[in-house]
């Protein structure tokens, strides 16, 4: 496993389960993004900006719409990627549906799937850690 790189701290965010969540957790992902990008000179294309900005948007939507009660988001650079983890107290797993062009709705997780590297979800007790990496370009100066 490569080195992990410098960048900023994890920042965690209260999600408290309010629609306005959502746009608070994008922007709090592109600031995030952004500091890692100009301050820690990583390189951060602003298509993973945006990339991360859905990845975030599209599960803190399930937060909001299928969790009980509140959530929390962490974001952090982990070795060479951006690590975004949610965890909330619903029991039900989400699932990744097959890519049907007729189904309204439950799309968010089949997005989430085609953008990141990985997805995984883990059981946490009464709820569970959905966790999506991007992975970053290499460095160049």
């Amino acid at each position: 496993m490569p080195p992990a790189r410098p960048g900023p701290a994890p920042h965690v965010i209260a999600l408290d389960g309010d629609s306005g969540c959502i746009s608070e957790a994008r922007a709090a992902a592109r600031r995030f993004l952004v500091e890692a990008r100009d301050e820690y000179h990583l390189a951060v294309p602003e298509a993973m900006v945006e990339n991360a900005q859905l990845v975030v948007s599209e599960l803190v939507t399930n937060v909001v719409k299928y969790a009980p009660g509140a959530g929390l988001l962490e974001l952090r650079i982990d070795g060479t990627g951006l690590r975004i983890q949610v965890g909330d107290s619903g029991p039900a797993q989400p699932l990744v549906h097959a890519a049907d062009p007729h189904r309204i709705g439950q799309h968010g997780l089949e997005i989430v799937a085609l953008l990141a590297d990985t997805l995984t979800v883990r059981s946490t007790g009464p709820g569970k850690q959905v966790i999506a990496t991007l992975a970053l370009p290499a460095h160049t100066s």
